[in-house]
Protein backbone atom coordinates (compact mmCIF):
# COMPACT_ATOMS: atom_id res chain seq x y z
CA UNK A 1 0.00 0.00 0.00
CA UNK A 2 1.30 3.57 -0.81
CA UNK A 3 0.48 6.97 1.37
CA UNK A 4 -0.20 9.43 -0.77
CA UNK A 5 0.16 13.20 -0.33
CA UNK A 6 3.33 13.45 2.46
CA UNK A 7 4.98 16.67 1.65
CA UNK A 8 8.66 17.37 2.36
CA UNK A 9 8.41 20.82 4.04
CA UNK A 10 9.69 22.47 1.21
CA UNK A 11 7.36 24.87 -0.39
CA UNK A 12 8.96 24.89 -4.42
CA UNK A 13 8.90 20.81 -4.28
CA UNK A 14 5.74 18.78 -5.26
CA UNK A 15 4.37 16.00 -2.73
CA UNK A 16 5.42 12.68 -3.35
CA UNK A 17 3.79 9.49 -3.02
CA UNK A 18 5.40 7.59 -0.38
CA UNK A 19 5.57 3.53 -0.81
CA UNK A 20 4.66 1.48 2.55
CA UNK A 21 6.28 -0.90 3.70
CA UNK A 22 7.60 -2.58 6.90
CA UNK A 23 6.79 -2.93 10.81
CA UNK A 24 8.16 0.38 12.22
CA UNK A 25 10.09 -0.42 15.27
CA UNK A 26 9.28 1.27 18.60
CA UNK A 27 12.29 1.96 20.27
CA UNK A 28 10.94 2.25 23.62
CA UNK A 29 7.62 0.96 24.43
CA UNK A 30 6.85 3.48 26.94
CA UNK A 31 5.69 5.67 23.53
CA UNK A 32 2.49 3.39 24.07
CA UNK A 33 1.91 2.82 27.51
CA UNK A 34 2.02 6.30 29.46
CA UNK A 35 3.96 8.99 30.68
CA UNK A 36 7.34 7.72 32.56
CA UNK A 37 8.23 9.97 35.51
CA UNK A 38 11.14 11.39 33.90
CA UNK A 39 11.40 12.57 30.33
CA UNK A 40 13.99 10.66 27.99
CA UNK A 41 15.51 12.34 24.96
CA UNK A 42 15.97 11.27 21.58
CA UNK A 43 19.92 11.06 19.98
CA UNK A 44 20.44 11.99 16.42
CA UNK A 45 23.58 10.53 15.05
CA UNK A 46 25.98 12.84 14.21
CA UNK A 47 27.10 12.25 10.88
CA UNK A 48 30.72 10.52 10.07
CA UNK A 49 32.69 13.26 7.73
CA UNK A 50 33.96 11.91 4.62
CA UNK A 51 37.28 10.31 4.42
CA UNK A 52 39.76 12.89 2.81
CA UNK A 53 42.51 10.58 1.31
CA UNK A 54 44.25 13.80 -0.45
CA UNK A 55 44.88 14.77 2.81
CA UNK A 56 46.76 12.04 4.41
CA UNK A 57 50.14 12.13 2.56
CA UNK A 58 51.98 9.87 0.38
CA UNK A 59 52.29 6.08 0.76
CA UNK A 60 56.11 6.06 1.27
CA UNK A 61 56.01 8.54 4.20
CA UNK A 62 57.67 10.95 2.36
CA UNK A 63 57.45 15.21 2.84
CA UNK A 64 54.70 15.65 0.21
CA UNK A 65 52.89 18.59 1.55
CA UNK A 66 49.29 18.03 2.74
CA UNK A 67 46.36 19.30 0.44
CA UNK A 68 43.93 20.88 2.48
CA UNK A 69 40.63 18.68 2.73
CA UNK A 70 37.97 19.34 0.15
CA UNK A 71 34.70 20.15 1.08
CA UNK A 72 31.33 19.77 0.01
CA UNK A 73 29.91 22.85 -1.41
CA UNK A 74 26.46 23.61 0.07
CA UNK A 75 23.57 24.93 -2.43
CA UNK A 76 22.25 28.01 -1.42
CA UNK A 77 19.34 26.34 -0.13
CA UNK A 78 20.96 24.64 2.24
CA UNK A 79 22.95 27.57 3.32
CA UNK A 80 19.44 29.38 3.86
CA UNK A 81 18.64 26.78 6.69
CA UNK A 82 17.03 23.83 4.54
CA UNK A 83 18.79 20.53 3.51
CA UNK A 84 16.82 18.92 0.49
CA UNK A 85 18.66 15.84 0.89
CA UNK A 86 18.79 15.92 4.84
CA UNK A 87 14.92 16.12 5.02
CA UNK A 88 13.61 14.16 1.72
CA UNK A 89 15.60 11.35 3.44
CA UNK A 90 12.86 11.38 6.33
CA UNK A 91 9.97 10.05 4.24
CA UNK A 92 11.54 6.80 4.79
CA UNK A 93 10.80 6.46 8.52
CA UNK A 94 7.44 8.33 7.43
CA UNK A 95 6.26 5.60 5.56
CA UNK A 96 6.87 3.14 8.54
CA UNK A 97 5.69 4.98 11.14
CA UNK A 98 1.64 5.81 9.15
CA UNK A 99 1.62 1.80 7.52
CA UNK A 100 -0.02 0.06 10.05
CA UNK A 101 -2.44 2.75 10.51
CA UNK A 102 -4.01 2.47 7.01
CA UNK A 103 -7.65 1.16 6.98
CA UNK A 104 -8.91 -0.63 3.22
CA UNK A 105 -10.92 2.43 2.64
CA UNK A 106 -7.51 4.09 1.59
CA UNK A 107 -6.73 4.06 -2.18
CA UNK A 108 -3.04 4.28 -2.87
CA UNK A 109 -1.20 5.24 -6.28
CA UNK A 110 2.19 6.41 -7.34
CA UNK A 111 2.79 10.12 -7.59
CA UNK A 112 -0.39 11.54 -6.50
CA UNK A 113 -0.35 14.76 -5.25
CA UNK A 114 -3.07 14.40 -1.94
CA UNK A 115 -4.54 11.29 -0.64
CA UNK A 116 -7.37 9.25 -1.72
CA UNK A 117 -9.95 7.35 0.31
CA UNK A 118 -13.68 6.32 -0.17
CA UNK A 119 -16.09 6.44 2.59
CA UNK A 120 -17.00 2.67 4.29
CA UNK A 121 -19.46 0.53 2.18
CA UNK A 122 -21.27 -0.11 5.64
CA UNK A 123 -22.31 3.45 5.13
CA UNK A 124 -25.95 3.80 3.33
CA UNK A 125 -26.15 7.73 3.25
CA UNK A 126 -22.79 9.18 4.10
CA UNK A 127 -22.13 12.50 5.34
CA UNK A 128 -18.44 13.30 5.86
CA UNK A 129 -17.26 15.55 8.53
CA UNK A 130 -14.45 17.09 8.92
CA UNK A 131 -12.23 19.16 12.03
CA UNK A 132 -9.36 20.45 12.52
CA UNK A 133 -7.10 21.72 15.63
CA UNK A 134 -3.71 21.65 17.08
CA UNK A 135 -1.89 21.08 20.25
CA UNK A 136 -1.13 24.63 21.19
CA UNK A 137 0.94 25.68 24.17
CA UNK A 138 1.73 22.55 25.46
CA UNK A 139 4.06 21.95 23.20
CA UNK A 140 6.38 24.38 25.02
CA UNK A 141 6.32 22.31 27.77
CA UNK A 142 6.81 18.97 25.66
CA UNK A 143 10.24 21.37 24.44
CA UNK A 144 11.41 22.14 28.00
CA UNK A 145 10.62 18.17 29.40
CA UNK A 146 12.20 16.78 25.98
CA UNK A 147 9.28 14.53 25.15
CA UNK A 148 7.14 14.97 21.96
CA UNK A 149 5.09 11.16 21.44
CA UNK A 150 2.55 12.37 23.98
CA UNK A 151 1.42 15.45 22.25
CA UNK A 152 1.41 13.71 19.07
CA UNK A 153 -1.69 11.58 20.84
CA UNK A 154 -3.05 15.30 21.53
CA UNK A 155 -2.96 16.08 17.98
CA UNK A 156 -4.84 13.24 17.17
CA UNK A 157 -7.52 13.26 19.77
CA UNK A 158 -8.34 16.85 19.49
CA UNK A 159 -9.46 16.48 15.97
CA UNK A 160 -11.16 13.27 16.59
CA UNK A 161 -13.16 14.04 19.92
CA UNK A 162 -14.61 16.22 17.54
CA UNK A 163 -15.76 14.17 15.02
CA UNK A 164 -17.25 11.90 17.61
CA UNK A 165 -19.68 14.36 18.79
CA UNK A 166 -20.92 14.59 15.26
CA UNK A 167 -22.03 10.70 15.80
CA UNK A 168 -18.95 10.21 13.32
CA UNK A 169 -16.23 7.68 12.83
CA UNK A 170 -13.09 9.39 11.75
CA UNK A 171 -11.49 7.47 8.66
CA UNK A 172 -8.67 9.29 7.44
CA UNK A 173 -6.33 11.86 9.63
CA UNK A 174 -3.20 14.57 8.06
CA UNK A 175 -0.86 16.52 10.26
CA UNK A 176 1.06 19.26 9.78
CA UNK A 177 4.58 19.04 11.44
CA UNK A 178 7.28 22.31 11.22
CA UNK A 179 10.29 23.06 12.95
CA UNK A 180 13.31 25.53 12.12
CA UNK A 181 15.18 22.48 10.93
CA UNK A 182 14.28 18.86 10.86
CA UNK A 183 15.58 17.03 14.00
CA UNK A 184 14.45 13.27 12.83
CA UNK A 185 14.66 12.14 16.02
CA UNK A 186 11.92 14.62 17.63
CA UNK A 187 10.35 14.41 14.39
CA UNK A 188 9.93 10.83 14.20
CA UNK A 189 8.93 10.28 18.09
CA UNK A 190 6.12 13.01 17.61
CA UNK A 191 4.92 11.10 13.99
CA UNK A 192 4.66 7.60 16.19
CA UNK A 193 2.74 9.66 19.17
CA UNK A 194 0.39 10.60 16.11
CA UNK A 195 0.13 7.23 14.50
CA UNK A 196 -0.29 5.92 17.99
CA UNK A 197 -3.54 8.53 18.22
CA UNK A 198 -4.85 6.70 14.94
CA UNK A 199 -4.69 3.84 16.04
CA UNK A 200 -6.53 4.39 19.29
CA UNK A 201 -9.30 5.67 16.93
CA UNK A 202 -8.98 3.47 14.45
CA UNK A 203 -8.49 6.18 11.50
CA UNK A 204 -5.34 6.49 8.92
CA UNK A 205 -2.69 8.63 8.90
CA UNK A 206 -3.54 9.65 5.44
CA UNK A 207 -0.52 11.90 4.88
CA UNK A 208 0.80 15.36 6.04
CA UNK A 209 2.98 17.83 5.78
CA UNK A 210 6.50 18.15 7.37
CA UNK A 211 7.89 21.76 6.90
CA UNK A 212 11.47 22.95 7.59
CA UNK A 213 11.14 27.38 8.37
CA UNK A 214 14.24 28.51 9.37
CA UNK A 215 13.95 31.76 11.42
CA UNK A 216 10.37 30.76 13.09
CA UNK A 217 10.37 28.22 15.30
CA UNK A 218 13.12 28.13 18.20
CA UNK A 219 15.40 25.06 18.06
CA UNK A 220 13.94 22.01 19.66
CA UNK A 221 10.18 23.44 19.24
CA UNK A 222 7.74 22.19 17.05
CA UNK A 223 4.27 22.94 15.64
CA UNK A 224 1.73 20.63 15.18
CA UNK A 225 -1.77 20.37 13.72
CA UNK A 226 -4.15 17.79 12.68
CA UNK A 227 -6.95 17.54 10.34
CA UNK A 228 -9.52 14.54 9.97
CA UNK A 229 -12.28 13.16 8.00
CA UNK A 230 -15.13 11.14 9.52
CA UNK A 231 -18.02 9.64 8.29
CA UNK A 232 -21.81 8.76 9.35
CA UNK A 233 -25.17 8.31 8.07
CA UNK A 234 -27.29 11.41 7.24
CA UNK A 235 -30.03 10.38 9.40
CA UNK A 236 -27.17 8.94 12.51
CA UNK A 237 -25.97 12.77 12.95
CA UNK A 238 -26.33 14.02 16.01
CA UNK A 239 -26.43 18.19 16.51
CA UNK A 240 -28.57 18.39 20.18
CA UNK A 241 -31.93 19.32 18.36
CA UNK A 242 -33.22 16.14 19.94
CA UNK A 243 -32.17 17.21 23.50
CA UNK A 244 -34.86 17.35 25.50
CA UNK A 245 -36.50 18.69 29.29
CA UNK A 246 -36.07 15.45 31.44
CA UNK A 247 -32.61 14.76 29.71
CA UNK A 248 -29.70 13.75 32.05
CA UNK A 249 -25.95 14.49 31.64
CA UNK A 250 -23.05 11.89 31.30
CA UNK A 251 -19.49 13.26 32.13
CA UNK A 252 -16.24 10.65 31.29
CA UNK A 253 -13.59 11.29 32.88
CA UNK A 254 -10.76 13.29 30.91
CA UNK A 255 -6.94 12.31 32.06
CA UNK A 256 -6.19 15.48 32.96
CA UNK A 257 -5.68 19.13 31.32
CA UNK A 258 -5.92 17.30 27.82
CA UNK A 259 -4.84 20.01 25.45
CA UNK A 260 -6.53 23.21 27.10
CA UNK A 261 -5.40 26.02 28.93
CA UNK A 262 -1.72 25.27 28.99
CA UNK A 263 -1.10 29.42 28.51
CA UNK A 264 -1.89 29.69 32.39
CA UNK A 265 -0.46 26.34 33.23
CA UNK A 266 3.07 27.25 31.81
CA UNK A 267 3.07 30.62 33.70
CA UNK A 268 2.34 28.62 36.99
CA UNK A 269 5.29 26.32 35.79
CA UNK A 270 7.74 29.13 34.67
CA UNK A 271 6.79 31.01 37.34
CA UNK A 272 7.42 28.30 40.02
CA UNK A 273 10.80 27.17 38.75
CA UNK A 274 11.97 30.52 38.48
CA UNK A 275 11.38 30.76 42.24
CA UNK A 276 12.79 27.60 43.14
CA UNK A 277 8.96 26.72 44.35
CA UNK A 278 8.13 23.87 40.93
CA UNK A 279 10.54 20.95 39.95
CA UNK A 280 9.06 19.55 36.94
CA UNK A 281 10.34 16.03 37.64
CA UNK A 282 10.29 15.60 41.23
CA UNK A 283 7.04 13.95 42.49
CA UNK A 284 4.58 15.88 43.90
CA UNK A 285 2.28 14.36 46.54
CA UNK A 286 -1.45 15.98 45.79
CA UNK A 287 -1.45 14.30 42.17
CA UNK A 288 0.90 11.20 43.19
CA UNK A 289 3.44 11.31 40.29
CA UNK A 290 5.61 13.85 38.99
CA UNK A 291 4.98 16.99 37.31
CA UNK A 292 6.08 16.59 34.32
CA UNK A 293 4.39 13.06 33.65
CA UNK A 294 0.69 14.64 35.04
CA UNK A 295 1.12 17.91 32.38
CA UNK A 296 2.28 15.76 29.90
CA UNK A 297 -0.22 12.56 29.90
CA UNK A 298 -1.70 12.77 26.26
CA UNK A 299 -5.37 13.97 25.60
CA UNK A 300 -8.28 10.59 26.07
CA UNK A 301 -9.13 9.25 22.77
CA UNK A 302 -13.45 8.67 23.59
CA UNK A 303 -13.97 7.16 19.54
CA UNK A 304 -14.49 3.66 19.88
CA UNK A 305 -16.31 3.42 23.38
CA UNK A 306 -18.27 6.02 21.66
CA UNK A 307 -19.21 4.65 18.77
CA UNK A 308 -20.48 1.21 21.00
CA UNK A 309 -22.83 3.59 22.68
CA UNK A 310 -24.36 5.25 19.48
CA UNK A 311 -25.02 2.46 17.98
CA UNK A 312 -27.52 0.79 20.82
CA UNK A 313 -28.24 3.38 23.06
CA UNK A 314 -30.05 7.06 22.55
CA UNK A 315 -27.73 9.82 22.37
CA UNK A 316 -29.30 13.52 21.83
CA UNK A 317 -26.75 15.15 22.30
CA UNK A 318 -22.22 14.93 22.53
CA UNK A 319 -20.29 17.79 24.14
CA UNK A 320 -16.61 17.99 23.58
CA UNK A 321 -15.37 19.54 26.68
CA UNK A 322 -11.99 21.19 25.00
CA UNK A 323 -11.30 24.86 25.13
CA UNK A 324 -13.59 27.12 27.34
CA UNK A 325 -14.84 24.45 29.52
CA UNK A 326 -18.23 23.61 30.07
CA UNK A 327 -19.27 27.52 30.37
CA UNK A 328 -17.55 27.88 25.84
CA UNK A 329 -18.81 24.41 25.30
CA UNK A 330 -22.28 22.70 26.68
CA UNK A 331 -24.75 25.72 25.29
CA UNK A 332 -22.77 25.10 21.41
CA UNK A 333 -25.24 21.88 21.12
CA UNK A 334 -28.11 23.33 23.29
CA UNK A 335 -31.35 23.81 21.36
CA UNK A 336 -33.59 27.05 22.77
CA UNK A 337 -35.85 26.90 25.68
CA UNK A 338 -33.76 24.71 27.69
CA UNK A 339 -30.88 25.11 30.28
CA UNK A 340 -28.09 22.71 31.52
CA UNK A 341 -27.81 22.58 34.98
CA UNK A 342 -24.75 20.79 36.07
CA UNK A 343 -23.83 19.71 39.72
CA UNK A 344 -19.53 20.27 39.54
CA UNK A 345 -19.32 18.40 43.01
CA UNK A 346 -20.69 15.31 41.00
CA UNK A 347 -17.21 13.66 40.24
CA UNK A 348 -13.83 13.52 41.64
CA UNK A 349 -11.48 16.12 40.41
CA UNK A 350 -7.99 14.21 40.02
CA UNK A 351 -5.34 16.56 42.07
CA UNK A 352 -3.93 18.62 39.45
CA UNK A 353 -7.07 20.62 38.98
CA UNK A 354 -6.70 21.47 43.07
CA UNK A 355 -2.94 21.99 42.16
CA UNK A 356 -3.30 24.30 39.50
CA UNK A 357 -6.54 26.49 41.27
CA UNK A 358 -4.35 26.95 44.33
CA UNK A 359 -1.25 28.05 42.55
CA UNK A 360 -3.20 30.33 40.27
CA UNK A 361 -5.88 31.40 42.38
CA UNK A 362 -8.20 31.01 40.64
CA UNK A 363 -11.98 31.27 41.33
CA UNK A 364 -14.40 28.15 41.01
CA UNK A 365 -16.17 30.62 37.83
CA UNK A 366 -12.57 30.22 36.24
CA UNK A 367 -12.04 26.91 36.73
CA UNK A 368 -15.00 25.50 35.01
CA UNK A 369 -14.89 28.16 32.11
CA UNK A 370 -11.02 27.30 31.29
CA UNK A 371 -10.25 23.40 32.18
CA UNK A 372 -12.54 20.33 31.77
CA UNK A 373 -12.13 20.03 35.49
CA UNK A 374 -11.94 15.87 35.18
CA UNK A 375 -14.54 15.68 32.45
CA UNK A 376 -13.30 15.15 29.01
CA UNK A 377 -16.82 14.70 27.34
CA UNK A 378 -20.52 15.14 28.04
CA UNK A 379 -23.21 12.71 26.59
CA UNK A 380 -26.98 14.01 26.77
CA UNK A 381 -29.33 11.25 27.09
CA UNK A 382 -32.88 10.08 27.92
CA UNK A 383 -33.32 10.11 31.40
CA UNK A 384 -34.46 6.22 31.01
CA UNK A 385 -31.01 4.77 29.85
CA UNK A 386 -28.53 6.72 31.54
CA UNK A 387 -27.94 4.12 34.13
CA UNK A 388 -27.64 1.60 31.34
CA UNK A 389 -25.36 3.94 30.04
CA UNK A 390 -22.82 4.50 32.45
CA UNK A 391 -22.55 0.40 32.99
CA UNK A 392 -21.89 0.04 29.06
CA UNK A 393 -19.04 3.00 29.42
CA UNK A 394 -17.52 1.50 32.61
CA UNK A 395 -17.46 -2.11 30.57
CA UNK A 396 -15.65 0.07 27.63
CA UNK A 397 -12.95 1.26 30.44
CA UNK A 398 -14.45 4.54 31.09
CA UNK A 399 -15.16 5.71 33.83
CA UNK A 400 -18.68 7.79 33.45
CA UNK A 401 -20.71 9.96 36.15
CA UNK A 402 -24.11 11.45 35.76
CA UNK A 403 -23.36 14.95 36.43
CA UNK A 404 -26.67 17.02 35.59
CA UNK A 405 -30.16 17.19 34.02
CA UNK A 406 -31.42 19.51 31.47
CA UNK A 407 -34.54 21.70 32.44
CA UNK A 408 -36.37 24.15 31.02
CA UNK A 409 -35.48 27.57 30.63
CA UNK A 410 -37.28 29.95 32.77
CA UNK A 411 -36.68 33.12 31.39
CA UNK A 412 -35.38 33.88 27.73
CA UNK A 413 -32.65 36.01 29.18
CA UNK A 414 -31.14 33.64 31.31
CA UNK A 415 -28.09 31.98 30.63
CA UNK A 416 -27.94 28.42 28.58
CA UNK A 417 -25.95 26.50 31.27
CA UNK A 418 -26.00 26.74 35.52
CA UNK A 419 -23.75 25.11 38.14
CA UNK A 420 -25.10 23.95 41.58
CA UNK A 421 -22.84 22.36 43.10
CA UNK A 422 -24.61 19.55 45.66
CA UNK A 423 -28.57 19.74 43.48
CA UNK A 424 -27.70 15.91 42.51
CA UNK A 425 -27.16 14.73 46.20
CA UNK A 426 -29.83 16.65 47.40
CA UNK A 427 -32.63 15.30 44.22
CA UNK A 428 -31.59 11.75 45.48
CA UNK A 429 -31.84 12.44 49.13
CA UNK A 430 -35.56 14.35 48.50
CA UNK A 431 -36.04 10.67 46.32
CA UNK A 432 -35.53 8.74 49.02
CA UNK A 433 -37.58 10.95 52.07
Amino acid sequence: MELVGRGTGHRDRDRRTIAVGGEPTFRDTRHLTGVPALPYLVAVPSETPPRNDDAAGPPDGGSRPRKPARRRSQSAYTRAGVDLDHDESFIDDIKEIARPTFRPEVLTGIGGFAGLFKAPERYADPVFVAAADGVGTKLKLAAQVGRFDTVGIDCVAMVVNDLIVQGAEPVVFLDYLAMSQLDKGIASEALRGVAEGCKRAGCALLGGETATMPGVYRKGEIELVGFAVGVVDRDKVIEGSTIREGDVLVGLASSGFHSNGYSLVRRVVDEGVKAGKIDLFAAVAEINTSLASALLAPTRIYVKPLLNVIREFEVHGIVHVTGGGFSGNVPRILPQGVVARIDPQAWPRPGVYPWIQRLAELPEEEMLRVFNCGIGMILVVPHEQAEDIIHRLQGLGERGYRIGEIERKRSDSGLPIAFDPGFLTRSDEDERD
